[in-house]
């Protein structure tokens, strides 16, 4: 039986692998670095590298929490935004794929 993040791991390797504008690995750099962030906030740090739409930027997210299964989404009320937070147990499996020779791309804040 494949554990969990032998999935994960192949999941994300996956999505890198038709990342020819650099978006989805400079997503995962941020994650990587701020730990936790609403759309919002990762829109403007990636579009002050990338001309990339909110709702691209959203739609990412939303693969990267239901698809790869490392983000946890938390939402205060109704009036809030969600926050979505990486998840401490793929931090370093993130890590060595993101920074793997097949590396094209480092998101730099």
């Amino acid at each position: 039986m494949v554990s969990i993040r032998a999935k994960i791991k192949s999941r994300l390797e996956k999505f890198l692998e038709v990342d020819s504008s650099g978006y989805r690995r400079a997503i995962l750099c941020i994650f990587i670095k701020v730990k936790k962030a609403t759309i919002d906030e990762l829109h403007e740090m990636l579009a002050s590298k990338y001309n990339v739409s909110r709702n691209t930027v959203a739609s990412m997210v939303g693969y990267i929490h239901s698809k790869l299964g490392i983000l946890r989404a938390h939402k205060e009320s109704y009036k809030t935004p969600m926050v979505y937070l990486l998840r401490e147990e793929y931090i370093d499996l993130l890590m060595k794929i993101v920074t793997s020779p097949k590396s094209s791309a480092e998101f730099t804040t």
